[in-house]
């Protein structure tokens, strides 16, 4: 048996399921402590929140059939092969195709490089807006990556991504003149 200074309640050592053991002796002993209440209360209010928040938003958009629909011209766009600096500005056309107005949140990039711009009007039915997307081309070497765009629509969240390479650019080399024998005279 151990004796615990801190609270005097007995416990028995259980060798396979030492903590819970500890908390079926705890519980047995009916000796709760303001913190453990506290701990308890606390749990249960976070599972319960967080419960009724994730049974909330599931069921919210599937019920209304005239719900925003978000439709992109595309989902990638393809820079091919761009220099160090170059522009990596691209768009992202797309249509609300739903019969209510479309409010788009705020879009998340796959890292810092990536920035998107978005209409933060909300786009009414039928009507098209453009997200624009803007990638750091100071850094040499393949681009893969995505943004991620949130909205009120039925087919939330929609991925755009961006793919290609940035090179370095060529270096430039100093014109070589050519010299002629016997093209210009010599004074002496």
């Amino acid at each position: 048996m151990i004796r615990n200074n801190k609270y005097p309640i007995q416990l028995k050592k259980h060798k396979s399921h030492g903590f819970i053991q500890y908390l079926i002796n705890f519980v047995g002993n009916k000796i709760f402590t303001k913190a453990m209440k506290k701990i308890i209360l606390i749990l249960v209010v976070v599972f319960a929140g967080t419960s009724v928040l994730y049974a909330q938003s599931s069921s919210n958009k599937e019920d209304n059939p005239n719900a925003p629909e978000i439709s992109f011209e595309k989902t990638v766009h393809d820079y091919g092969t761009i220099e160090v600096g170059g522009d990596g500005t691209c768009y992202f056309e797309f249509e609300n195709t739903g019969k209510e107005p479309l409010i788009l949140s705020r879009p998340r990039s796959s890292c810092g490089c990536t920035v998107p711009t978005w209409p933060k009007q909300p786009i009414l039915p039928g009507k098209t807006d453009k997200v624009k997307v803007t990638y750091n081309t100071k850094r040499v070497g393949r681009i893969n990556k995505s943004v991620t765009i949130y909205s009120n629509a039925k087919n939330n969240p929609v991925i755009l991504r961006i793919k290609g390479e940035v090179s370095r650019k060529p270096k430039e080399e100093a014109p070589v003149k050519n010299i002629d024998q016997g093209g210009s005279p010599v004074n002496k």
